[in-house]
This record gives structure tokens, C-alpha cells and sequence, in this order.
């Protein structure tokens, strides 16, 4: 087959990235919800039919490359709907109501902005995992911060970040690990050379997150032991309940499947709502066995007599995630037409002449994984193809391996959450009920890092060279 020529090969990439962000000035954080599918869908029909007339491509291979994507990225769709589960059952059962009531107990408002982004950064570093830290404890640090009268915009943000800055920095979390392993670097080099530059960005946005806290606008207007006692009224409070959440942890490190993980703790959490909340599941559904698959599969809504605790315990289940889960097939069908047309090889190899020196090696690294985040709607693609792409070019630089490998993390793992098309942002704004374009602009950790990671090169700080002699690391 022909190789299409950098023109033809940007056509669909202006063309989808036009159509997308027409369709978020037309629809807003509705975007999501049809627009964006039918948009991917529409480019991709375009893109395969540039490439059939004027490169032969068949239907068939388009097919095949597609199945190739879905088959890379079908985990994380079992992932999304059993998280979609987990969040149902979890907030019915009491188990995050729990967690709300005993936070908004010991955490003292003035401090919870910064302290959500150190919790969820806590949690995913144990787990490996941003989408079930968000899933989990970042749903009820959310609604508690909510309860205070904080920002939404600002505590998904502060959420997000922190729940990044685990996954990129635990040896558990399968970006880190993908990283490393197609860099050829071993996983705590990888890890520690990391954190010359994320542990300063941590900092920084700590920073952010406490100066906020003191001067942000809070609605003052919520009666916080008012909500603590229409929580206690409608749920039956308990600790024990959050021996669920902590078995969750243990199974993650443990590198029990995530989704096996994820959905016995959603069946866990429905046991807990038959169990415990046998007054809830009655407004649910005629018997207590319905309750809990309406619970874990379906749009639920608890009466609290609290308009805004209706609106936090109301839940979606496995249902909730079905545009993710279509969004996500139409991602595939996009991404598919353009590799099996080659026509993202032709881009990528085209990128390849931009790096003349370390500053412009990095920041076309840094450049490339964020396309492939903005192209490809997938995080691992936006890991992988650079890892292999540029591996060469590092060597000629005289830069280290672990350069490439921290370098592709700072960008591939931390920009996917902030395309609004991404799996990733995807993922999180649908657990978060919080549009990607509204919680974008606080995600200070996510758009920090790649920033700082071109300073760091521009002035040359830790940037590891190759020795001539035996090729070990300096």
C-alpha cells in the first residue's frame, strides 16, 4: 500500500479536532452524550473513504485494525461498568454515605481542598489505579466537599490530580509499568527518576490547592450538621461498613483483576444495602433481591427529604456508563480506519525530524503523546507508540532510557483526563457527574507536569546522559 502523504494524513486529525470542539461551544458538558460519537464516527467513514480511493485500503483491514484496538482496550470497558456498579451499590449500602458523614466529622473545612488532593494521592499510589480511587473515595470526598460548599469544578480537580500523581508514580498502576517495560527500564529506576520532577509538582500543587482553600468563594448557605443529620436519618450510619472499601485496597495490591476486584466489591456493597439498609431497598424495588440488581445495574434515587443529598445519592449503575462504553467503541472505530491506513505512522515518522537536540527530543516526546491522546482516545496507545517510536533517537541523543520512559509518562498518562473524547476524561467526568471541560482548568498536577517537564530540559536539571564507553546510566 502507498503511504499517504502528511497532508491527507492531517485532513482527519483538523477535521475531527474541528468538529469536536464546534460540538463543545453547540453542546457544552452535553457533549459527551452523542455529539462526540457521532463526530468520530463521521471522520472515520471520511478518513476510510480518503484511504480506500486513494490507497486501496479494504473495509476488511479497517475491521481488523479495529478489533486489534478493541481488543487492547475491552479490560477497561469491564473496568468502566463494574465501576459504574460499585458507585450504586456503594452509595445505597450506606458505605459512602459513611465515608461522607465520618470525613465532614474529622476534616475540618478549611483544610479539605488540599487534603482530598493528598488523600486521593495516597489511595492511588497504594492501588495503582486513578479510575477506582476516583471511583471510590474520590465520589465521597466530592460529596462531602459539595456538602461544604466548595467548589465542584475545584474538588474534582483537586481530586483528579491527586489521583494521577498515584498512578503515575506506584509500582502497581499498569501505566507505570508500561512505561518502563517498552523503555527498557527497570520499574523503581523508573520510578525514582520520576520523582525528580513530579515530587516539585506535587509541591506546587499543594500550594495551589492551600492558597485556594483560604481565598475561593464558599456557599456558606449549606448547614453542614443539618446534612449530617439527613444523613444519619436516611441511612444507617456505621465504621464497619468501611472495611469494604479497605478489603478493596488489599485486593488491588494484591493484583487481584480490577474488575473482578471492582464487581465483588459492587456485590459486596449491594449484600450490605439488602443487609443493613433494608428500608432504602423498599423505595427501590418490591423485594430486597430486585432492590440490589436495580441497585447495581440501573438509575436509583433515594428520598433523603435533602435536595442536595438527593442529588449525591442518586446513581446510575452499570447503566450510567453506557455512553463511556459507546464513546469509548466509537474512539476504536476512529482510531482503527487511521492506523490501518497508515496514515498515523506518516505523522509520527514526520514528528521524528523535529528532534534536533534534548529540548526539542522532549518536547516532541512530550508533543506526540498528547496527539496520541487527542487522536487515539487512549491512554495506553499514547504510552506505547512513543516508547517505541523514539527509543532510537534517544540512544543517538545520548540520552538515557530512563529520559524517554519518564518523559512519555508525563505526558501519555497525565493529558488523557483532560481530552474531553479520551477514555480517560471520559471515565472520570461520568463517575464524577462533572463535565472534562469543567473540571480541566483545576487539574493543576495534570497540567503542571508536562510544563515542567519541557523546563526541566530547557535548563537541563537531572537530565540523564548515556556513557560512551559501556552504555550504563550516569
Amino acid at each position: 500500500m502507498k503511504k499517504p502523504s502528511l497532508l491527507v494524513s492531517l485532513i482527519p486529525v483538523i477535521l475531527l479536532v474541528a468538529i469536536l470542539l464546534s460540538s463543545v461551544l453547540v453542546f457544552g458538558d452535553k457533549v459527551t452524550a452523542g455529539p462526540s460519537q457521532f463526530a468520530l464516527l463521521l471522520v472515520a467513514v471520511i478518513t476510510f473513504a480518503i484511504a480506500r480511493l486513494k490507497y486501496g485500503i479494504s473495509w476488511s483491514q479497517a475491521e481488523e485494525s479495529m478489533l486489534s484496538h478493541l481488543k487492547n482496550t475491552y479490560p477497561s470497558i469491564l473496568i468502566l461498568i463494574s465501576i459504574g456498579a460499585l458507585t450504586g451499590s456503594w452509595m445505597t449500602s450506606g458505605i459512602i454515605p459513611s465515608m461522607i458523614y465520618y470525613g465532614l466529622k474529622v476534616i475540618h473545612p478549611a483544610i479539605f481542598l488540599p487534603l482530598s488532593f493528598v488523600i486521593t494521592a495516597l489511595i492511588s499510589l497504594v492501588t495503582g489505579s486513578s479510575w477506582s480511587t476516583v471511583g471510590t473515595f474520590g465520589v465521597a470526598l466530592l460529596g462531602a466537599g459539595q456538602i461544604i460548599g466548595l467548589p465542584t469544578p475545584w474538588l474534582a480537580g483537586a481530586i483528579i490530580s491527586g489521583a494521577y500523581f498515584g498512578d503515575k508514580m506506584s509500582p502497581l498502576s499498569d501505566t507505570t509499568n508500561l512505561a518502563s517495560s517498552f523503555c527498557g527500564v527497570p520499574l523503581f529506576t523508573h520510578i525514582r527518576y520520576m520523582l525528580v520532577n513530579t515530587g516539585p509538582v506535587f509541591v506546587i500543587c499543594l500550594i495551589i490547592y492551600v492558597v485556594a482553600a483560604i481565598w475561593i468563594p464558599v456557599d456558606n448557605a449549606v448547614d453542614i450538621q443539618s446534612e449530617l443529620t439527613a444523613l444519619d436519618n436516611t441511612f444507617n450510619i456505621s465504621a464497619w461498613f468501611l472495611i469494604i472499601p479497605v478489603i478493596t485496597i488489599v485486593l488491588v495490591v494484591k493484583k487481584v483483576s480490577p474488575f473482578v476486584t471492582l464487581f465483588l466489591s459492587a456485590i459486596a456493597g449491594a449484600i450490605v444495602a439488602v443487609l443493613f439498609q433494608p428500608h432504602i431497598c423498599y423505595q427501590i424495588a418490591p423485594g430486597r433481591f430486585a432492590a440490589a440488581i436495580k441497585i447495581l445495574s440501573t438509575h436509583v434515587s433515594v428520598e433523603t427529604g435533602d435536595q442536595l443529598l438527593n442529588n449525591l445519592t442518586s446513581t446510575n449503575g452499570m447503566a450510567g456508563m453506557m455512553n463511556t462504553v459507546w464513546l469509548i467503541l466509537c474512539v476504536i472505530a476512529y482510531s482503527g480506519v487511521m492506523t490501518a491506513s497508515g496514515m498515523i505512522n506518516t505523522i509520527t515518522d514526520n514528528l521524528l525530524k523535529l528532534m534536533r537536540n534534548t529540548v526539542s527530543t522532549i518536547g516532541t516526546t512530550l508533543g506526540t503523546c498528547l496527539f496520541f491522546n487527542m487522536t487515539l482516545g487512549d491512554q495506553y496507545m499514547a504510552i506505547i507508540l512513543p516508547a517505541n517510536m523514539f527509543g532510537d533517537t534517544y540512544r543517538k541523543r545520548g540520552l538515557a532510557p530512563e529520559v524517554l520512559s519518564r518523559t512519555v509518562e508525563e505526558s501519555g498518562t497525565v493529558t488523557s483526563v483532560l481530552v474531553p473524547w479520551n477514555t480517560c476524561a471520559v471515565a472520570q467526568s461520568t463517575v464524577l457527574n462533572v463535565a472534562t471541560m469543567t473540571y480541566l482548568p483545576y487539574c493543576f498536577f495534570n497540567i503542571i507536569t508536562p510544563i515542567f517537564s519541557l523546563f526541566a530540559a530547557a535548563i537541563g536539571y537531572k537530565i540523564r546522559k548515556l556513557h560512551t564507553n559501556n552504555n550504563n546510566l550516569s
